[in-house]
């Protein structure tokens, strides 16, 4: 009896180890289930244009949410867009603290229904992003321009950025310096035949022929830059000189017309007394004369 007794001791372990076992096996199942579950993002894209930068990823989420942290190359990381359903998220106030600097990212994939012990969610890293080296210029804006004789003047407008310095928006020139060029691409209005011109300032003052029209526009350039170098180009202008010297011409004839009226005027005025002087006098000759 006492062997039979010490036998069914181990066996009862045993069966409690293979039921303990048995759960184990199932929690991890259900656990990697879920883990399929989720998406990792993917195509992790850099969106930025004079420095407002957004991090773009991808697929939509369906059953799982997102939540992207950013970081220094030597930093800490810094949690933002938290449990979003959307594929984006701003990350401009980070990256304009510092834009000579290079920033990592990543986008980590959670449960709707996730909570804060559902494990190490899966993640993606984004490539490393230096925004004074690859945000993207917008297109430039004319500000004014015009031609005198045998010079075109033409001023270009400073793109404000995002950057803030004492709470002031600095613009592109103020980021840049002399780094950012401006190129001038102008023809006469009868042609096609396309000239340049460079400038490290915002103001071109070039030599054209007199009494032409002339079309032109503008691009943003960075010289120095691998790629991102040029921005679009902004609309194109032209110059009216045949309109300005018409309408000068219009308001000659209009004054010399005036004069030619007034004239007329006074001269059929001058007539008419004429006319009534000489009818006064003949009136008076005709007259009978007066018997006493």
């Amino acid at each position: 009896m006492a062997t039979l007794a010490g036998s069914r001791v181990p066996l009862a372990e045993a069966a409690v180890l293979r039921t303990l076992l048995l759960g184990w096996v199932l929690l991890q199942v259900a656990g990697a289930a879920g883990t399929r579950d989720v998406v990792a993002a993917y195509n992790l894209t850099w969106k930025s244009t004079n420095f407002k930068t957004i991090l773009e990823w991808e697929p939509k989420p369906i059953n799982h949410v997102y939540t992207v942290e950013i970081s220094p190359r030597l930093g800490n990381w810094k949690s933002k867009c938290f449990y979003t359903t959307d594929t984006e998220c701003d990350l401009t106030d980070e990256v304009v603290k510092d834009v000579t600097g290079t920033y990592m990212a990543r986008v980590s994939s959670y449960l709707a229904n996730a909570t804060s012990s559902a494990g190490d969610p899966p993640f993606t890293n984004a490539p490393e992003f230096t925004p004074f080296l690859e945000t993207n210029l917008s297109q430039p804006t004319i500000q004014s321009f015009e031609q005198v004789g045998t010079k075109l003047n033409v001023t270009v407008q400073d793109a404000r950025t995002l950057v803030r310095v004492n709470g002031t928006y600095l613009s592109l020139r103020d980021v840049f310096g002399k780094n950012l060029s401006y190129m001038l691409y102008y023809w006469k209005a009868s042609s096609t035949g396309k000239k340049t011109a460079k400038t490290n300032t915002s103001e071109f003052l070039i030599d054209v022929d007199k009494g032409e029209d002339y079309c032109f526009n503008v691009q943003a350039v960075i010289p120095s830059r691998k790629t991102n170098r040029k921005s679009p180009e902004s609309p194109i202008e032209c110059t009216s000189q045949h309109k300005a010297v018409s309408r000068e011409t219009l308001v000659v004839i209009g004054v010399v017309v005036i004069v030619v009226i007034i004239s007329i005027i006074i001269l059929a005025v001058s007539l008419y007394k004429c006319r009534k002087v000489r009818s006064g006098r003949l009136g008076k000759e005709h007259a009978p004369l007066r018997t006493v």
